[in-house]
């Protein structure tokens, strides 16, 4: 939506960023899912506190460490809903996990535990 500024310039912008003048937010595309329903493999895999660093994370994710339901990925972006099974190769074995939860922020590590059912 372009609101008339008078100023070509920002009205251009406005069109560019897809941002609404009035709220300064994207606005929301009808076929997209909810932020709390999927999350990116890397912060999910810190959230749940398998790594001790959302970079560790992402080089594990990178690096081809990472299987979600049985296909390899090798990009931190990749993004993971719930119901997922995670499989991950660390030093001190193989994990495997079904994603159940996701969070905005990385808590204690009691409560990390919810967002995840251990399959092995």
């Amino acid at each position: 939506m372009v609101r008339k500024s008078g100023n070509r310039f920002s009205d251009k912008i406005m069109l560019h960023s897809g941002r609404d003048a009035t709220t300064n937010s994207i606005p929301s595309a009808g076929g997209m899912a909810a932020a709390s329903d999927r999350q990116r493999i890397d912060r999910w895999l810190w959230h749940a506190r398998v790594v001790r660093t959302r970079d560790a994370a992402a080089a594990l994710a990178g690096s081809g460490f990472v299987r979600i339901n049985g296909a390899r990925i090798d990009a931190p972006g990749r993004m993971v809903r719930a119901g997922d099974v995670i499989t991950v190769a660390l030093d001190q074995g193989v994990r495997v996990l079904k994603v159940t939860g996701f969070v905005e922020r990385r808590g204690p590590g009691g409560s990390s535990a919810a967002l995840y059912e251990s399959l092995e």
